[in-house]
């Protein structure tokens, strides 16, 4: 697997195909293989990119950006540690080091869950960047008092308990991850999941806890955007979809049924169809 070497961390990426450039997106506690057959099907049409987030799969936490994008020297073993937060910008900019390494102008960027909610700041940040914008699983809002202090209390847990931690909280949560009717798909979402570094889950945790509201933002996009979620997700349900594709002034809602949060792996075939489309779409006037 490359990897490109920023100030700040490593980034491991896979990088498919030829063609227009989609750049796949993974959501938390997972890494870029939660993408897997999107990677398989789309590179025969397309440059598929899909990076391990930092904290995640092989892309070390590495040190903080300053609010300049430049590197700062931490101690990650104390107190700084504890405190430590990788916010949606962070990410962000990640990306924007990675197309810059890897010579690409503009993508289409697909996010799922925290990798719809990267994508769109990548949109507030770097909308010259992107030529589509697809949205799954995922919603614009800021997070709320309850939500923030859940967040940190959860990156305390797996800060305390280590992968110990990050396990259990795995099979709490599996079945919410992945309906429980969708099998076939739970062993490697568990797999993902319990892999994940405690550390780089908890410094996501707290830096989403700080995020912005993406709603305006959704206002501005200027090209048509694709909005999808599994019929049965509690964690992002079908309204908050609906509000998203009602923000987004050109945009389609697809709902896919018979899945929940992960409705890429769940239902692969009917999630490929609805991106397939959307793709194409992309080639024709609005």
């Amino acid at each position: 697997m490359p990897v490109i070497q920023t100030p700040t961390t490593g980034i491991h990426y896979e990088d498919r195909g030829t063609g227009p450039v989609l750049l796949l997106v993974h959501g938390h506690p997972f890494d870029h293989t939660m993408w897997q057959p999107q990677i398989d099907r789309f590179s025969r049409t397309h440059r598929v990119i899909a990076p391990d987030l930092r904290g995640y799969g092989r892309t070390p936490l590495g040190t903080p950006r300053d609010t300049t994008g430049a590197d700062t020297r931490h101690d990650t073993t104390g107190a700084d540690a504890r405190s430590r937060a990788t916010d949606l910008g962070d990410f962000a900019e990640d990306l924007v080091d990675l197309l810059d390494a890897l010579d690409v102008r503009d993508c289409v960027l697909a996010g799922l869950s925290m990798g719809g909610q990267i994508a769109m700041e990548f949109q507030r940040r770097h909308p010259g960047r992107l030529r589509g914008l697809v949205l799954a699983d995922t919603f614009p809002a800021a997070e709320t008092d309850e939500g923030r202090a859940a967040r940190n209390a959860m990156a305390d847990r797996f800060l305390a308990g280590g992968a110990d931690a990050v396990r259990e909280y795995a099979d709490e949560v599996l079945d919410r991850m992945v309906a429980p009717y969708n099998t076939h798909a739970a062993p490697h979402v568990h797999r993902m999941m319990c892999a994940t570094d405690p550390a780089g889950a908890a410094a996501a945790l707290r830096g989403r806890a700080e995020r912005p509201d993406y709603r305006q933002t959704l206002t501005t996009v200027p090209f048509p955007a694709l909005v999808v979620v599994g019929r049965d997700d509690t964690y992002t349900p079908v309204a908050d979809a609906e509000d998203m594709h009602a923000l987004l002034p050109h945009s389609t809602l697809a709902v896919v049924e018979r899945a929940a949060h992960l409705p890429n792996l769940e239902r692969p075939e009917e999630f490929d169809a609805v991106l397939a489309s959307y793709l194409r779409s992309l080639v024709r006037p609005i």
